[in-house]
């Protein structure tokens, strides 16, 4: 278990950052502080920042950039960066 250790998780909302949100709380004693960035999408917000603080984080932040330079630019570095990190087939 980790001691007076704080985390900063990308968290969306759904399932999954919910459940490791909870897990990095219970299981390893971390303080979690969520970041949820709106980069322009469809998806509603709204209720993200009470969801992060109900499910145990210390707090929550929404960061707003729908400029379309942010919108543009990001896309195509994390599309890059996760083809990087992909294993290479093997052939």
């Amino acid at each position: 278990m980790a001691k007076n250790n704080k985390v900063i998780l990308a968290y969306s909302g759904g399932l999954d950052t919910s459940v490791i949100l909870k897990w990095l709380i219970v299981e390893r004693g971390y303080e979690v502080v969520t970041v949820t960035a709106d980069l322009g999408q469809e998806d509603d917000l709204d209720g993200v920042e009470p969801k992060a603080l109900k499910t145990g984080a210390t707090k929550a932040y929404i960061s707003r950039r729908t400029t379309s330079t942010t919108c543009s630019v990001p896309a195509p570095r994390m599309k890059a960066a996760i083809a990087w990190a992909l294993p290479s087939p093997v052939r």
